[in-house]
């Protein structure tokens, strides 16, 4: 059966590394758990390390963190709906909102619930996804100091998401600026402001990060080891973090060109072969995962004599070679994920999840 591994001493490195970066700059760590997808054991290593701010944009998983430790701060980082503004407040202790009718209706079930629901206002830097207009921003917040059992403790920008606007120290400043122009006109304290995601971290490495920016948000470099701006690795930290395991159900050697009329298969594909090819054959083996699970484009196997050959929706083909391979069926192979093929594995019900 296929599984993933996370490795908490790698992860426990990484979070260490970033903790103490990030606290050298005054800023507050906001650990981004989504790619955990609300599995338990996993939660449970982050809470385990001394992680007390996680974020994350799907109730399911703050529903989780707080069952495990109701005292962790938690914080829901996708505007919300308006059919998930009761579980926003009840298990969300703060949440990232743009439109002041959402607003109102967080204030109100806040009150029906006896809380004080704390919100970060996103403000529009440019990359275009969630954000009020610059313009709207100061009568934006006017409306939102009036509104009961609701506190503004931070604004905020998201960047590089959409169409790949990437953070600067002069969009940074921009948003340094709105927090003190907020709190000169309404006399309010902004404790937070959240200068952005894992790709905002080369700010630090190249020391132009403005000052004021004291909340950041990190979930990819936190879990892969990534310079989400460069694109290259992080010297400093861990890369493998989680770990694909898939079991071997069949090996034979089989020839290399298939036989037959050639026609699109499952995934919409015609493949094209080498003519050279005709003839040869290589070792082939099937592995217990597919397309259902992952695309196969964001694994890479750790054995680099094993290359990936196609995949339909419930299984992996791989070529291991013209020689007699050491492996044999009920062995397994390990890959390498990527952060987006953790986010769709990890959310598969089909996979087993281990901590090691």
């Amino acid at each position: 059966m296929a599984f993933v591994e996370l490795d908490k001493k790698k992860l426990h490195h990484n979070y260490e590394y970033l903790k103490g970066m990030l606290g050298d700059h005054d800023i507050r760590l906001g650990v981004v758990s989504k790619v955990l997808c609300g599995n338990k054991d996993f939660l449970k290593v982050l809470i385990d390390m001394g992680v007390d701010h996680i974020l994350d944009s799907r109730m399911y998983n703050l529903k989780a963190v707080k069952s495990l430790d109701e005292s962790i701060e938690t914080a829901y980082i996708r505007p919300p709906s308006k059919r998930s503004i009761k579980s926003v407040v009840q298990y969300a202790d703060i949440s990232f909102n743009t439109e002041y009718y959402t607003i109102q209706l967080l204030s109100e079930e806040a009150r029906r619930q006896n809380k004080t629901h704390k919100i970060i206002i996103m403000i529009e830097m440019g990359d275009l996804r969630e954000g009020v207009l610059g313009e709207e921003f100061m009568d934006f917040y006017a409306g939102i100091f009036r509104l009961p059992n609701i506190e503004v403790v931070g604004i905020g920008a998201n960047l590089n998401c959409l169409n790949g606007v990437m953070p600067s120290h002069d969009k940074l400043i921009q948003l340094s600026l709105y927090e003190q122009l907020i709190e000169a006109r309404f006399k309010r304290n902004i404790p937070y402001v959240s200068g952005g995601s894992s790709v905002a971290l080369e700010l630090i490495y190249k020391n132009v990060l403005p000052e004021g920016i004291s909340h950041f948000r990190i979930g990819e470099t936190l879990f892969f080891g990534n310079n989400l701006f460069t694109g290259e690795k992080i010297d400093e930290m861990e890369q493998e973090i989680f770990k694909l395991n898939a079991e071997i159900i069949e090996l034979t050697e089989k020839p290399v060109v298939p036989t037959g009329e050639i026609g699109e298969n499952v995934a919409g594909e015609v493949k094209e072969f080498n003519e050279d090819n005709y003839g040869k054959t290589s070792y082939r083996a099937i592995l217990d995962i597919g397309l259902l699970d992952i695309d196969p484009q964001n694994i890479e196997p750790l054995d680099e004599g094993v290359q990936i050959t196609g995949a339909s929706s419930d299984m992996i083909v791989v070529d291991l070679g013209t020689e007699k391979p050491n492996y044999k069926v009920g062995d397994l192979l390990a890959f390498k994920i990527n952060y987006m093929g953790a986010l769709t594995i990890l959310s598969s019900q089909y996979i087993a999840k281990k901590v090691v």
